[in-house]
């Protein structure tokens, strides 16, 4: 399977089977951002997860966006808002949920462009793209550039992330039938539906950049790195092939990510990057 095919925008595009999920905790500013941000040529359908903000999100009046706010009674982490968001679309009969994140910003056409793909391919379950990393004033960082292809995914899969979290869009009978999200592992819910993912079906990203993501030192992977990096190696010891190097270097790194401090970390990554 090739990852050139579709990605050119169709001439007569629609979403109407494609709803945009957000959880969102307390960030009204960042999320009115990254709505603003969505410039898509056909009606977007956007799914707020309110996981008991005080004050309540409001949803904002965008153009070419339609805004629901589903309001949970209480802040239960985003695993619990990713499952309850995938859940409430299933019942609404929604194909595609894409994922973005407050405070990320949409490059134009990244919707259509994966709905042409994720229709071509009907193996696909999750398809992610490629990230520009940047700071919380938007300075660029880094840009990170995973594998395409599913065979080359499956390959690395444990070494490295593989798939930008808010780039992607599921597939959401998929994703109902792997388990949908869950708490088991804590921070790295995202890396636990991809692997179940990725029992039954192909999971591929498109090489094109698809958001602008904002590298927040108050997010999850800096304030809880460590649980993140625990539930981590837990999969990787759960999903490890013996005879797949690279199965063995993402264990090790793991290690290294639980002695070295998060600062470090960022600077390295930001030197690799760069180089």
């Amino acid at each position: 399977m090739t990852t050139s095919a579709s990605t050119t925008p169709m001439s007569s595009p629609t979403l109407d089977d494609v709803t945009v999920l957000i959880p969102v905790f307390n960030a009204q500013h960042d999320l009115d951002r990254t709505l603003a941000s969505f410039c898509e040529r056909a009606p977007v359908r956007v799914l707020i997860v309110d996981d008991g903000s005080n004050p309540p999100i409001v949803a904002p009046s965008v153009a070419n966006l339609a805004i629901d706010v589903l309001r949970m009674p209480r802040n239960g982490g985003i695993e619990l808002a990713l499952q309850t968001g995938v859940a409430a679309l299933a019942e609404r009969g929604v194909k595609y949920a894409a994922r973005i994140d407050a405070g990320d910003l949409a490059t134009p056409y990244r919707l259509e462009k994966q709905r042409v793909y994720m229709e071509a391919h009907p193996e696909t379950a999750a398809l992610g793209m490629w990230t520009h990393a940047v700071s919380m004033d938007g300075a660029p960082l880094f840009d990170l550039r995973p594998p395409a292809e599913p065979a080359a995914i499956r390959r690395v899969m444990l070494l490295r992330a593989c798939f930008s979290h808010p780039t992607m869009m599921l597939r959401v009978t998929d994703v109902i039938e792997a388990g949908n999200y869950r708490a088991t592992y804590r921070a790295a819910e995202d890396l636990d539906l991809f692997l179940r993912l990725m029992q039954r079906h192909d999971c591929a990203n498109l090489p094109e950049f698809g958001v602008y993501y904002e590298l927040n030192e108050h997010g999850i992977s800096a304030t809880k790195r460590r649980t993140q990096t625990l539930s981590t190696l837990r999969l990787q010891l759960k999903y490890m092939r013996l005879t797949n190097l690279p199965d063995w270097l993402g264990v090790a790194k793991n290690i290294a990510h639980l002695v070295l401090p998060y600062g470090a970390l960022r600077a390295l990554k930001t030197r690799l990057f760069h180089a």
